[in-house]
């Protein structure tokens, strides 16, 4: 059929008229006997020259296997049937309009009959179940392998869990069995079709007021280190993109990340991406976000930001933070500044090195200024609900203050003042005239 040879071509030969055959029985037919006779690699490399031909190809086939398995078939029938494998072959079968559907931004495959998404509306996240199925454990398989084949990844019993990043930068995690045990699993944070500003932040979503966003641009441009802390899905990373953009296009920057999220290098202008690694089959090859910190460091960064410190990449993070790579970012997966902290020391500790908890906890205290925690509350809706200062130690522990914070519905300023203002003063000479750089401010509402 196609000019490049990746399906067979051959004359119809119908059977005699079968009896009637189920739409869910229909499709699992076709799906085997499509990928029975074509060649997958062949028809990607056609796909890359005549994408029109390929379709049509198909569509050739599909119409070829139905009058020789003997079924006629209604129009409304064929074109269902004719949709289905162009969706099964050139996108990700059932799951495929979900993905492209803008409101939603994250697919849950939890069996073959179990398909829920993450759905935006009205600026609120909700779980909602829906009624895409897949006709069997075979045909998740396949578009599992749909997903790993353009990136040149493989799963399989040996290796039964990948993380990968797909070529419109979504990601993407499948885990099959034995260690799924209700069948292969498939999770795909979607790409954002658009990158979400600061303002945005404010008034499209309410995610922190107008006085707390001007104060966290002052102390990103005065080079304060800071961490972004919250749970799964409250939006770390949205926040991370946002909070770099105050971030002077003059500056070099390094992104260091397990799977590429941040999009800095979208509207900034000096911006070198680095990604982590997976060992191969051989267990070999393997290259850690520690690695890329380390690394990251001889290549004359202005700014590190690091999409998520998870375990002993924290130790070197800290170094930098601590040795002139001032006002660089990460995030940390906790549900409090506190327990951001308490995070931080235990990933140090990870990483075998023998030093006690309290000089732990003074690397800390001198390294990082801020905390932002985000959550995600259970109306769906995303919010900047502390922002805390570190301020050195007590008693053996990292002090802090919480100088804003979301409470009973509203923002608030808690009439702290920032200690580190006089190291903003030395990099910015002039502040705003906000109260949390004054002293002798009461506690105010802000919303």
């Amino acid at each position: 059929m196609a000019s490049r040879g990746w399906t067979p071509a051959g004359p119809v030969h119908t059977t005699v008229d079968r009896e009637f055959i189920s739409s869910k029985e229909l499709r699992r037919l076709l799906r085997q006997r499509v990928y029975a006779e074509i060649d997958p690699a062949g028809m990607l490399e056609e796909l890359e020259f005549n994408p029109t031909k390929v379709r049509e190809d198909l569509v050739v086939l599909v119409d070829r296997i139905v009058a020789e398995e003997g079924y006629l078939l209604a129009d409304g029938m064929r074109r269902e049937m004719q949709a289905y494998i162009l969706d099964e072959m050139l996108g990700l079968g059932p799951i495929d309009p979900l993905l492209k559907d803008p409101t939603i931004e994250e697919v849950m495959v939890n069996k073959v009959d179990e398909v829920w998404v993450a759905r935006r509306i009205h600026g609120a996240v909700q779980l909602e179940r829906t009624d895409v199925t897949f006709d069997d454990e075979e045909h998740v398989l396949h578009i599992i392998d749909r997903i790993l084949g353009p990136i040149g990844r493989r799963i399989d019993e040996a290796t039964p869990l990948v993380n990968a990043r797909l070529q419109d930068g979504s990601r993407v995690n499948i885990i099959i069995p034995p260690l799924a045990l209700d069948g292969p699993t498939i999770t795909i944070r979607k790409f954002p079709e658009e990158f979400l500003t600061m303002e945005d932040l404010i008034h499209r979503f309410y995610s922190l007021t107008p006085q707390m966003a001007q104060f966290l641009q002052v102390c990103v441009q005065g080079r304060l280190n800071i961490i972004v802390s919250g749970g799964t899905g409250s939006g770390k990373t949205t926040l991370l993109n946002a909070l770099s953009g105050y971030i002077d296009d003059g500056e070099r920057m390094l992104t260091v990340e397990d799977t590429a999220e941040l999009q800095l290098h979208k509207y900034k202008p000096h911006v070198v991406r680095l990604e982590s690694r997976m060992a191969n089959v051989e267990g070999k090859g393997a290259v850690t976000i520690r690695d890329l910190v380390v690394n990251a460091l001889r290549m004359r960064p202005d700014r590190i930001i690091v999409g998520e410190c998870r375990s002993e990449e924290t130790v070197d993070m800290l170094q930098a933070m601590n040795t002139g790579h001032d006002g660089s970012l990460t995030t940390v997966h906790a549900n409090s500044p506190n327990e951001a902290i308490f995070r931080l020391e235990n990933m140090f500790l990870m990483s075998g090195l023998e030093v006690p908890v309290i000089a732990i906890r003074q690397q800390i205290a001198m390294a990082i200024q801020l905390v932002v925690q985000v959550r995600r509350l259970p109306d769906g809706s995303r919010r900047v609900t502390r922002i805390t200062e570190l301020v050195g130690m007590d008693s053996g522990r990292v002090k802090s203050q919480d100088l804003y914070r979301y409470r009973d519905g509203s923002f608030e300023y808690t009439g702290a003042r920032l200690q580190a203002t006089p190291r903003l003063r030395a990099v910015l000479k002039a502040l705003p005239p906000l109260p949390v750089f004054e002293d002798g401010h009461s506690s105010r509402d802000e919303s």
